[in-house]
């Protein structure tokens, strides 16, 4: 096994082990027109164009044979404090339980270690059983549970986190919205978007009442969730892609 950078040369095969890697995770869970939708919203040529050339990506394959059998994505996000996230880790079906997924993800932690963030993230959805143990077993810890809206069904989606160095800076903060709400913004929960993070913003101080989130570009609370958990702030226009499901093993 070779692990490199991706290239552009690479984007088919990388398309072609997420649609395998989606379907041997989520078929049993998930309608097939919907998992088909999701590679081509997900895995758009042109986006995995950009995001391999993006500087700020982490993208590394993994080569048996000459043939990609394995990628994964991430990068750092937030502002008051680093985090790195990993947006996807797949391994062709024919190719998993041989370490290979343990090898990406060595690599990704080792770059993002180098990139001094505080902390590394992983969401997956609890149905995908193999990807929570997989999580688990390298040393992430369940950090928090949350229900995704996916087409018209909702499924249980589960974050994990492991901790690299003690946190600095403000971990929360508390905000007054247009309509005189009080907002507790948990700035060590984020989503990256296209122009800054949203961050998760809770409406009780003990975060056990989910009020939406927090734009941290222009610190507006008007945010709009499709039913592919694209996200956008209507007073900025900062973006988050529509959520990926990891299918890690």
């Amino acid at each position: 096994m070779e692990l490199r950078a991706a290239t552009t040369d690479d984007i088919d095969a990388i398309r072609r082990v997420a649609r395998e890697s989606l379907f041997a995770s989520y078929e049993h869970a998930v309608d097939r027109p919907l998992l088909e939708e999701a590679v081509d919203e997900w895995y758009d040529p042109a986006d995995l164009d950009d995001d391999i050339d993006d500087d700020e990506t982490v993208c590394p394959v993994a080569i048996v044979d000459d043939e990609v059998v394995g990628f994964a994505e991430s990068y750092v996000i937030g502002r008051r404090e680093r985090v790195g996230e990993i947006d996807w880790l797949h391994v062709h079906p024919d190719h998993r339980g041989s370490g290979i997924g343990s090898a990406l993800l060595a690599l990704v932690e080792s770059e993002l270690k180098d990139a001094d963030v505080d902390r590394i993230e992983a969401r997956v959805l609890a149905t995908n059983e193999a990807g929570t143990v997989f999580y688990e077993s390298e040393g992430y810890e369940l950090v928090d549970e949350r229900a995704v809206e996916i087409g018209k069904e909702t499924f249980e989606e589960r974050g994990y986190r492991k901790q690299l160095s003690r946190l600095t800076g403000i971990s929360e903060g508390v905000v007054e919205t247009d309509d005189g709400e009080r907002i507790y913004v948990a700035f060590d929960e984020s989503e990256r978007g296209s122009l800054a993070p949203f961050y998760v913003a809770y409406a009780d101080p003990d975060r056990d009442q989910r009020y939406g989130y927090f734009c941290g570009n222009c610190e507006g609370t008007n945010i709009a969730i499709d039913t592919m958990d694209r996200m956008e702030c209507a007073g900025c226009g900062n973006r988050r892609k529509p959520s990926r499901w990891d299918a890690a093993y």
